[in-house]
């Protein structure tokens, strides 16, 4: 008897739990935050943007002539900023309007599309930067008069079909919901959630953990080689050394938290969709919102390292210095 009631009381606690957890409605996450924050943020970035990338690509048209191979990168870099600086008004205005948007589903779509091309677009070009790099100081006599602008060109268009091809199906995934005031998703509404997070993992790993790896290879190699190799010209190796790594700080400090927590924002949708609550889903949320801005500060951020001071111009001459040192050794 003891036993027989022990499984009845068994089976009743798992049938209670099952009735709690099915009638378990999760708590709304509050987008309160999101409407206050990111306007102002946004606009900051828009007009530090605007000034830094105008001034970068006025820089590169007026030596023109000189266009390299790492110019024709950092005019594409340029041109992805702006392709996305041209939505980020109307995004201020959604923000700012508590998440309604006027200006309609296909505008919404092609502003989502935008802001992917900027994002793989941007990570895409400073991935072939440091395979450059890498090829002009590891191996500077074998690449030498390999790498031409009109392949750099090349390379530049490919890199634009990828990151398109990458970011299409996203706009066949519905950007607002069915009922209520229209709204732009950034990702999809709930219904499509669990679908959206499959591509959205396989799009982490192309678009960006790959390129990621690559760039951490080369950056890697690129340090060891100066640091091994009896290079005379002490500021030469700092000023590369300290290049790299403000390079790889700025591509950690931006797409790292923005990928990881996109990604576990839907899967907090998901399980919210399953009828699974956790207190987390609220904070993920928020942090997505913050690595938004983070991954948008981008924009600003690229104009500054490549082209303050002249920079494009100084790195040609960096890499004349390295390939005369790397002759001189030969020699010896």
């Amino acid at each position: 008897m003891p036993y027989f009631s022990y499984v009845q009381y068994i089976l009743y606690i798992s049938t209670h739990i099952s009735t709690t957890m099915n009638n378990t409605t999760c708590n709304k996450i509050s987008f309160e935050f999101k409407t206050k924050f990111l306007p102002p943020v946004l606009s900051c970035v828009f007009v530090v943007s605007l000034v830094a990338n105008g001034w970068g690509l006025k820089s590169l048209l007026h030596n023109w002539k000189k266009l390299g191979s790492v110019n024709v990168f950092v005019l594409n870099l340029g041109l992805a900023d702006v392709l996305y600086l041209l939505t980020v008004p109307f995004l201020v205005v959604y923000y700012s309007m508590e998440d309604k948007w006027v200006f309609g589903t296909t505008f919404c779509k092609i502003t989502r599309f935008c802001f992917n091309l900027n994002l793989y677009g941007t990570i895409g070009f400073l991935t072939c930067i440091s395979v450059y790099r890498y090829l002009a100081i590891v191996h500077p006599m074998t690449e030498l008069g390999r790498i031409t602008a009109k392949r750099s060109v090349v390379v530049s268009v490919m890199v634009w079909l990828f990151v398109a091809a990458q970011s299409i199906p996203d706009m066949f995934y519905p950007k607002s919901r069915v009922n209520g005031d229209p709204q732009c998703y950034d990702t999809t509404r709930a219904t499509f959630v669990e679908d959206y997070l499959y591509y959205s993992l396989g799009w982490t790993l192309i678009g960006f953990l790959i390129p990621f790896l690559i760039m951490l290879g080369c950056y890697g190699h690129v340090i060891v080689i100066l640091c091994s190799k009896n290079i005379s010209d002490k500021v030469l190796k700092q000023n590369c050394l300290k290049l790299l790594f403000i390079l790889i700080l700025l591509f950690s400090v931006c797409y790292i938290p923005f990928h990881l927590l996109k990604n576990l924002n839907l899967y907090s949708r998901v399980l919210e969709r399953r009828k699974i609550c956790h207190e987390w889903s609220e904070r993920v949320y928020v942090a997505n919102q913050i690595s938004r801005a983070l991954v948008c500060l981008n924009c600003a951020l690229n104009p500054l390292v490549y082209l303050h001071g002249d920079i494009v111009a100084k790195f040609r001459q960096l890499l004349h210095q390295i390939r005369n040192t790397f002759m001189r050794l030969s020699i010896i």
